[in-house]
Parts: C-alpha cells; structure tokens; sequence
C-alpha cells in the first residue's frame, strides 16, 4: 500500500498523513492516532528517503563508544538495552548508528555527527562526574539523553537513570537486617556516576547503623564474572572475611559465588550475595525461583523509554529538559540467608 491509498482509506490528503506520520506538530492528536493506527494495520511504512528529504532528518540515532568503555559492546547489559532502545527506533523508522571510537577521538566523533548530518541525536552512555560530553552537545546542538546521571554538571540535560543510591542502600539494608555486619561491596567502576551513587548507598546503610566502612570490604573494577571472583576470594581469605556481598552486576555476582564455593563454602548459608540487574534477556536469574536475590531493573525497558525520550526531543526541539528517576524492586532468592552464628 502507498501513501496515496492510505489516505484514501482514510478519506484524508496525502499531505495530511504525510504529516501525521512524520511527526508534524500542526496534526490534531486524535487524527493523528488513527492515521497510526491505520498505517500498522494495513503495513504501511512511509519512505525513509522520502521522509528525510521531506524534513531533513537523517532518520537515525547514534550511539558512541569509545575505546576505554568497549566492555560495554560485549556486556549483556549494553546488549539489552540497545535491544529495547532498537524496539522504540524500529517503530518508528529509525536507524542506529554505533560508533566505536578512540578516546581521544570521542568529542570530534560527535561533532562529525552534527556536520554532517549522519544522525538527529545521540544517546550517551557510562556519564562520569563532570562529563564532558553534556556542555559539548548542548555547544554543537545534537539533541541528546543521558541514560544515568552526571554528578557536577552544571546545564541542564534530559536523562534517564535507576535510583541506584536506594537501589544499594535497600540492598545492604536487607543484609544487615539479616544479621550481616561484615558486608562487601563489589562495585562498578566508580568513575562511571552509576557506581559512584551506589558506593554512597552502601555507606549510607552502614552509617545508619552504626558500622564503619572497611577499605578492605570495598572493591571497584570492571562487571565481569573474573574480577568478581578475584575480588571474592581476596576478600574471603581475610582474617575476617565478609558474611555478605553486594555485587554490581549478575555477572560479578556469579564471579563472587565461584569465589565462595571454591573456598568450601555454602552460598545463602555461610555467604549471603546480592546482586543488582539480574531482568536480562538472555541471562536469566533462575526460573520460578531466582538463584540470586537481587535489585531488578529491566535494562531492555530503560532503553525503550531514553530512545522514546530522544525521538520526542528530536521531534520537539525546542522542549525542556525531562527526567525519569526508575526505582528497582527487591526480588527475594536462594542466594541470601541470616549470617552464620559465631
């Protein structure tokens, strides 16, 4: 079906459709969700060439990685989310762009995007404290979203983040109502703001109660299944090991329980673990009974909602700045048990 039998089905003008599809402004919204709602029920699909000649658009997001953060491209987590964020893009046909960059090239990638017209806006990822990339796109005039937060910058920007601070305060607070005063923390890297926040709820729940933080119990690195199992059994070879993990990852949580069976010992019995992300598409937390307790937040989701963020930026350019703060939901499994007596 073309453009033109559309809006005959439709008893409306081509020109009319064409707009209503296309994101113009001047198309009431009721009209609007029944040209929607024809176009998907008929297969209809506007002309990308079309489309981008019409309102010079690139019709496409672009994402960049550099070098330093290229875990991020083998991560099931960045796969989750670029999966959700490709549902949204898809919908409403659109591109992805994935540029993988050397660091010192990142800030001249994004500036390359905008001259040349490649993409309508970027979505960044991993933000640090004083990230650089916000006053840079705010500068050139790329439309952008964070996914998290950056501590220190001073514009104001559209993100998109996971109460991560609460998230790991709740998390430690579950474990220190268990009885767990030696409790570890196997973090993100805390340049990254996401791991920051959550090494600020770990000790925030301590201070509450009482407990000064150990240096000892404290690891930071990369989420990956090896560092968490190094940083377990370090830990775990003290004169007073911990009783209990908090793990940033499913994939550091499952290094620390390796670390805790190859020391001979139980999880959820003599170790308790909890970890954070563990709602992933392809690494599943167990079945009808998680193997780990766990702060779930759906990756997958979060991706679908900052690409909607950016596509009604990119669309309405002249909006503020929005923000979603998403909560993540104690889930209650077999990794986690009182602390063992004596």
């Amino acid at each position: 079906m073309n453009l033109k039998e559309l809006a005959t089905r439709l008893g409306l003008s081509p020109t009319t459709v064409s707009r209503a599809l296309n994101g113009y402004p001047e198309v009431n919204e009721a009209t609007r969700e029944r040209i929607v709602a024809a176009a998907k029920k008929h297969n209809y699909h506007p002309n990308t060439r079309a489309i981008r000649l019409a309102t010079g658009r690139a019709m496409a997001v672009g994402h960049v990685i550099a070098i330093a953060n290229r875990h991020e491209l083998v991560n099931p987590i960045f796969a989750d989310f670029v999966a959700g964020a490709g549902e949204t893009y898809s919908r409403n046909d659109y591109d992805m762009l994935l540029s993988v960059v050397p660091d010192e090239d990142e800030a001249q990638t994004y500036r390359n995007l905008k001259v040349k017209g490649n993409v309508d806006g970027v979505i960044v990822h991993g933000p640090r404290e004083n990230d650089f990339r916000i006053p840079l796109l705010r500068e050139i005039g790329l439309p952008f979203v964070v996914h998290g937060r950056a501590t220190g910058a001073t514009e104001p920007y559209s993100w998109l983040d996971v109460n991560n601070r609460r998230a790991i305060l709740r998390a430690t607070e579950h474990l220190l109502g268990l009885g767990h005063t030696r409790i570890a923390l196997v973090n993100g890297l805390e340049f990254m703001d996401f791991a920051n926040r959550r090494r600020t709820g770990y000790l925030d729940a301590l201070s509450t109660h009482g407990i000064p933080p150990d240096p000892s119990l404290m690891f930071s690195g990369e989420m990956t299944e090896i560092a968490g199992f190094r940083a377990a059994s370090t830990m775990l070879a003290l004169p007073k090991p911990p009783t209990a993990f908090v793990a940033a990852s499913m994939l550091s949580g499952m290094g620390v329980r390796r670390a805790v069976e190859s020391a001979g010992l139980r999880t959820g019995h003599d170790v308790s673990i909890i970890i954070f992300d563990d709602d992933l598409s392809y690494m599943k937390n167990g079945e009808e009974t998680p193997i780990f307790t766990a702060m779930r937040s759906s990756v997958r989701e979060a991706g679908g909602l900052v690409a909607k963020m950016l596509l009604d930026r990119i669309a309405n350019p002249d909006s503020g700045p929005t923000h979603q703060l998403l909560e993540a939901e104690l889930i209650m499994g077999q990794s986690t048990g009182p602390a063992p007596k004596g």
